[in-house]
């Protein structure tokens, strides 16, 4: 499952705060001698075996201390700092086995449309290097929006906004506003890909908000972290309905709710779906401020009728959701969305839907 993809964690911070305390008694030890201190001398001018064999010491020391600092910024690699903060926030200070607390947090996934057939064209050291090439670019949005990258899932990366010292506004926000980054980000990265005669490539991308449970599972020996809950399964289907609507970011009624969309975003709804694993409609919607003016308005021309043509299909009045969407097509005829929702709505007129039918479609 889904939820259950878990990343590297191990307790490795305890002994760096060990191996520190160690040195610093090591110093305060060296350097004071009848309560009045000394500076350090270098080795090859002491005289005393003792001195020279605590210097020897301290030095041993300072050298594990180095070696720890190293270790600590690897494992930061593996495991995000944001992780540690949470439990520390929780009123954790270890990272047991079983850990779990639960929270709300926004979910951003993010995938290369096309992928597998991009990845048979390339050996496998020319795919290395370009998902290498492809996740540094796509850190920094991430990153500076609050946000930390949990895990990456083949090509596709799923990030975690969690602001320790915002609100439940501030944490969709951000998410909102990383996926726009990523956005910018990609289009920076396929000019660089031109001028190395790289084709271009796409993302879609899915955001929701909603509880999840963060918490360590594994064994004795092998010890990781997870979020798992529905809210990522939410997220995770709404990115894989980007290309379905033929559209950028994907975003979920409740995300957009809880971030105060309508004062800080531009957007319009896509459609109500059922994705796979849960049996509640979602109103999904896409965000369209990365795009150019012209395309902004087009998307917006047409807005209100396939809003209003959607709330008469879902009453089953086929002609009224008919003729909201040729009304909306005229206002916008190139685009996509008219046309998918024309064709969807002419199928379940024709196919028929059941009596307990609550309009949303099965997708994702």
């Amino acid at each position: 499952m889904l939820e259950q993809l878990t990343h590297p964690l191990s307790l490795i911070l305890l002994a760096i705060i060990g191996v520190y305390t160690l040195v610093l008694l090591m110093l305060l030890r060296s350097r004071r001698q009848g309560g009045q201190a000394r500076q350090p001398q270098p080795i090859a001018q002491l005289t005393s075996i003792e001195d020279i064999q605590q210097a020897e010491t301290i030095q041993r020391f300072k050298e594990k201390a180095d070696e720890a600092m190293r270790l600590n910024q690897t494992f930061r690699k593996f495991v995000p700092k944001q992780f540690v903060d949470h439990f520390a926030k929780h009123g954790s200070s270890s990272l047991e086995l079983g850990r779990a607390d639960e929270d709300e947090l926004a979910i951003l996934f993010c995938d290369i449309r096309g992928f597998t057939g991009l990845s048979e064209r390339m050996s496998p050291q020319e795919l290395m290097n370009f998902l290498n090439s492809y996740f540094l670019r796509m850190n920094d949005p991430i990153h500076q929006n609050g946000g930390f990258i949990d895990k990456f899932i083949g090509d596709a990366i799923m990030a975690l906004f969690d602001r320790p010292s915002g609100n439940n506004s501030d944490k969709a926000q951000d998410a909102i506003r990383a996926a726009l980054d990523l956005r910018y980000a990609i289009a920076i990265y396929n000019q660089h890909r031109s001028n190395s005669n790289y084709p271009p490539i796409n993302i879609g991308i899915g955001v929701h908000f909603g509880p999840v449970i963060i918490g360590t599972v594994g064994s004795d020996d092998r010890m990781d972290t997870t979020v798992i809950g529905d809210s990522v399964n939410i997220a995770y289907r709404l990115e894989a309905l980007a290309p379905i609507y033929q559209t950028d970011i994907v975003v979920s009624s409740t995300a957009l709710q809880v971030a105060q969309a309508e004062q800080h975003f531009n957007y319009r709804i896509l459609d109500l779906v059922r994705v796979k694993g849960r049996k509640a409609p979602i109103e999904i919607y896409e965000i369209i401020d990365h795009l150019p003016a012209v395309t902004q308005r087009m998307k917006m021309q047409g807005a209100e009728l396939i809003s209003k043509g959607l709330s008469y299909r879902i009453k089953q009045r086929w002609p009224q959701a008919l003729q909201c969407f040729h009304e909306a097509q005229k206002l916008s005829p190139d685009d996509p969305l008219i046309t998918h929702h024309l064709k969807q709505c002419k199928l379940l007129q024709q196919n028929g839907v059941s009596r307990d039918w609550d309009g949303a479609v099965l997708l994702g």
